[in-house]
């Protein structure tokens, strides 16, 4: 295992998910004011083998005013696997839902496109100003939708899962997950913090936190690759660390 810096991998990815993570690194660059989130020096960008094959995870992390970390991270496995993996973590004092996406694909095939805005309160509803907003969007149609795994209990009624069958249904999900991004960069700087709600809101952000974590298929992936401890670490530390609440 090694780390260093590099180019971006995107560029030799599905072409889906080189245009994602443009897109929302665009919207991330236009609404928000970005500054730089430190990772642990040795995860930010690292090398392994995986059944022989050459693996790369290089992860992009920013902080700004309402959120505590906006987290990208691209992964590569020989010729064989291509993942985004997305997920942008409120700051505790802003009442805002989680947004995540998921693109897995291999082979110049997308198996697996997932995007959603999570709630986070304890009614498990999105506020109403996002309900409002992604009920204005126009309907997507695909023809191929994948069940929601056992742990996914944490996913709006928005959420978006699917199989891309065609390139105009990759071009559908792209133009989606950028609405919901828009969305909620919007409505996060226009949103004041609630710092009376924040235990509520912490809640909800570890609960969804500890249910990524069930994913098994990453974890195996990494355990494979890496070993079950660093594995434990990357997912606690990179993937879904959990927010403590701030000492006061």
């Amino acid at each position: 295992m090694s780390s260093s810096t590099t180019r971006s991998i995107r560029e030799q990815q599905h072409p889906l998910i080189h245009q994602l993570a443009d897109v929302i690194e665009s919207v991330w660059q236009r609404y928000l004011d970005l500054s730089p989130y430190q990772l642990p020096e040795d995860l930010g960008y690292v090398e392994g083998r995986l059944e022989g094959e050459k693996l790369i995870i290089e992860n992009q992390c920013y902080q700004t005013p309402q959120f505590r970390k906006l987290h990208l991270e691209l992964a590569k496995v020989g010729n064989s696997l291509d993942i985004l993996h997305c997920v942008m973590f409120p700051r505790p004092e802003y009442a805002l839902p989680m947004f995540g996406a998921d693109l897995v694909g291999g082979r110049g095939q997308v198996s697996m496109a997932i995007a959603d805005l999570s709630p986070v309160s304890r009614d498990r509803r999105l506020p109403d100003v996002y309900r409002s907003a992604l009920h204005a969007l126009p309907i997507p149609e695909f023809s191929q939708a994948r069940t929601v795994p056992a742990w996914g209990d944490i996913f709006s009624e928005f959420c978006v899962l699917i199989r891309p069958g065609s390139a105009e249904e990759e071009a559908q999900f792209l133009s989606r997950v950028e609405a919901f991004l828009q969305i909620h960069c919007q409505q996060a700087t226009a949103m004041p913090p609630t710092p009376e709600t924040q235990s509520e809101i912490l809640a909800g952000q570890q609960y969804y936190c500890t249910q990524q974590q069930q994913n098994d298929k990453t974890r195996r992936v990494l355990e494979k690759a890496f070993g079950t401890e660093w594995a434990d670490r990357y997912m606690t530390t990179v993937l879904f660390d959990v927010p403590e609440p701030e000492a006061r």
